[in-house]
Parts: structure tokens; sequence; C-alpha cells
């Protein structure tokens, strides 16, 4: 169901892109068309067409775009708190829901959240060998990253 509703949310927020590049487009007459048929080769058949392509980039965007990493860490989940506290609110996210050794992070900013459309929450899962990180893969593999560095123990 979650990524039926990605999918449905990326297409709305692509074909509000469309709507508002179209009518730019449109409105300052950009290629001397006066009417919206004769803006396409295709008329308004390329409406539809386009609304499909759409679709088939918004069915595939929640397979891609979003995904899950291991941070692995050695001891208790306790030891490893006050590190990933301090990166993720260092990278601009606040803990939201909190079972157990698992977590839910949002990010602050409204403005981030608004541009992620409301899918920004990365969630950390306990697993025997350390957390899984599931969200944004652009944002997971920073964090990724981010942690794993400031996880690793220092040799000396």
């Amino acid at each position: 169901m979650k990524y039926f509703i990605r999918a449905l949310k990326y297409y709305l927020y692509l074909c509000l892109i469309l709507v508002l590049v179209i009518a730019i487009i449109f409105l300052l007459k950009l290629n001397g068309e006066s009417t919206l048929k004769g803006l396409f080769v295709n008329g308004y058949d390329s409406l539809w067409q386009m609304a499909l392509i759409l679709l088939v980039f918004a069915a595939s965007y929640p397979r891609f775009g979003y995904g899950k990493r291991h941070i692995i860490f050695d001891g208790p989940a306790a030891d490893a708190r006050p590190t990933i506290d301090k990166c993720m609110n260092v990278a601009g996210y606040v803990l939201v829901k909190e079972d157990g050794e698992d977590m839910v992070w949002r990010k602050a900013s409204i403005y981030a959240r608004v541009t992620r459309m409301l899918e920004d929450s990365v969630t950390f899962t306990r697993t025997l060998t350390g957390y899984e990180m599931e969200g944004l893969t652009r944002e997971i593999v920073r964090l990724d990253t981010r942690l794993t560095q400031a996880l690793e123990p220092l040799d000396e």
C-alpha cells in the first residue's frame, strides 16, 4: 500500500509540474500558438500521451527512489544512540516516534518535507548487527555514510 501511495503522490507531483510548464509556454506564447491544440504536434492527443508517460515514471519511482541500508556497529544500541541522535539532528531531522529501540525521524524543515512530498521519514529498525534504515534512497545514502563514519571505532 505504501508503494501505491508513493507512486500516486509522485504522479500528482509530476502532473502539477507538467501543467505549470504547459501553462507558462501557453501564456507566454513561446511557440507562437494561440490555442492549446496547436501547442503540440498531436494536438489534444499529446496530453493523454504525456499523462501516460508520467504514469510509467511514477509507477517505477518508488522502486528506485526508496530503499534500505544497514548500519553495522559493535555493542549495544544504547552506546550508539547518542551518536545517531547527533548525526540525525545535524542532518536536519527530528525524532517523531520511538518504539523500544526502533525510531522514526522526519525532516524538521517544512520546506524540506513539502519538496519530498511528505515522504521524508527515515525509519531505524533494530537488527542483530545494528540498524536497518529505510527511506528516500538519496537521504539514507548520505545518512549511512555519516553514521558509519561516526560509529566506526578508531584504530589506535
